[in-house]
């Protein structure tokens, strides 16, 4: 199922030991290499560590009461797992990152982008185009599958492809002829026979 990034933005981390909140969480920690959230940054008055993390492999659930985990040992800091480690000291932000095809051309900024519940990977990107083309579309949603490079400065995504159909047959001139129709009308006959 898939949701906009910013429901899971303030929601309540709550113990399924204790019952209780624990923290919110406060922003994601996007791994720009695999597009997925990794952890969620909580704030809260009785956090052990600052910053605090939560990584998404310690969500038992989420549901209408916020994002559920075991206790508070699921909390860790910064460095105590190396792999969340790395991907926290790149502060990388998807949100207000430019968006460009593969010939350069701009297509917009980074305004949200929506979630798979299950595994955090971001699967769209939800982009404002610039003035000059927002006349007919002012946001457009891109597709995981459309992007293929991200960098700390901008996306990149797939540029359109324009098909170039068969032109259409010009009439000749020569109107249609129907095959059940004769040119010359024929005329009826009658069989009588007395």
């Amino acid at each position: 199922m898939l949701f906009p990034s910013e429901r899971f933005i303030n929601t309540p981390v709550m113990s399924l030991q204790t019952g209780s909140e624990l923290a919110r969480t406060a922003r994601p920690i996007i791994n720009p290499h695999t597009l997925s959230v990794v952890a969620y940054e909580l704030e809260g008055l009785t956090l052990d560590y600052d910053p605090t993390l939560l990584r998404i492999d310690d969500i038992r659930e989420i549901g209408p009461m916020g994002m559920i985990i075991d206790s508070s040992d699921e909390l860790i800091g910064v460095s105590d797992v190396i792999k969340v480690k790395e991907i926290y000291e790149l502060q990388f932000d998807l949100i207000g990152l430019k968006v460009v095809d593969e010939r350069k051309k701009t297509v917009g900024k980074v305004v949200g982008y929506t979630l798979e519940a299950g595994n955090f990977l971001i699967q769209q990107l939800r982009v404002k185009r610039p003035l000059i083309q927002s006349f007919g579309d002012t946001e457009l949603l891109i597709h995981r599958s459309q992007i293929t490079k991200v960098t700390d400065d901008y996306v990149v995504v797939k540029s359109p492809k324009i098909r170039h159909e068969k032109p259409v047959v010009e009439p000749t001139g020569q109107p249609f002829e129907n095959p059940f129709r004769s040119a010359q009308p024929s005329p009826e006959t009658i069989d009588v026979e007395r």
